[in-house]
C-alpha cells in the first residue's frame, strides 16, 4: 500500500479527525473499491458454487452466436 501522510486533528484533547492529501485519499478510495468488488465476487461465487455451468462455446451455440 502507498505510504500515507496523515494530519491528525484533535478535539477536546482527543484524536478526532484525519486529514490526508487528496491524492492519498483517492488512492485509498480506489483500494477500498477494489476490496468491495473482490468481496462481492467471492460472495457471488459462494452463492453460485453448486449451480450448473455452461461453457462459453455451448452458450454461443445455444444463442446462435459465433
Amino acid at each position: 500500500m502507498a505510504p500515507l501522510h496523515p494530519n491528525i486533528l484533535e478535539h477536546d484533547g482527543q484524536k478526532a479527525f484525519v486529514v490526508l492529501p487528496y491524492e492519498e485519499f483517492l488512492k485509498l478510495q480506489e483500494i477500498l473499491d477494489d476490496y468491495q468488488d473482490l468481496a462481492a465476487l467471492r460472495q457471488a461465487k459462494e452463492d453460485e458454487g453448486s449451480a450448473p455451468a455452461v461453457s462459453l462455446n455451448d452458450a454461443k451455440k445455444q444463442l446462435g452466436v459465433s
